[in-house]
């Protein structure tokens, strides 16, 4: 793992260049509100789905608070095939929402009851 990003290095990342971010939250909370052009994959499924980060030049991962998160980043950079520098936001979703910064949706109501993990 090669560290951390603030929220605000992350927008500047989004800005300047092609971060992959990824979502390792359930997919009824990645559904309901996720950075914009992040992508889902469940930290359960992750070590199954690690070959799809090959050749991916930075990689920032997100969870809720910023734990789960530098483990999911420390698994993916443990995997013989990362080359790219695999990193963790700071502080998680709620930093950067905290930081003023949009979420959006994959059109999941609000009103549906959640009966999965927050991550």
């Amino acid at each position: 793992m090669d560290g951390e990003v603030t929220p605000e290095e992350l927008s500047a990342l989004l800005d300047s260049g092609d971060p992959r971010i990824i979502d390792i939250r359930a997919p009824v909370a990645f559904d309901r509100s996720h950075i914009p052009g992040s992508e889902n994959i469940p930290f359960p499924e992750l070590s199954g789905r690690i070959e799809e980060l090959n050749g991916t030049d930075r990689i920032i991962t997100v969870c809720p608070h910023g734990k789960s998160s530098v483990q999911a980043a420390r698994l993916v950079s443990s995997y013989e095939g990362a080359t790219g520098r695999v990193e963790s936001l700071e502080s998680g979703l709620r930093g950067w929402e905290q930081a003023g910064y949009e979420l959006e949706s994959t059109g999941a109501s609000d009103d549906a009851p959640s009966t999965e993990p927050p991550f």
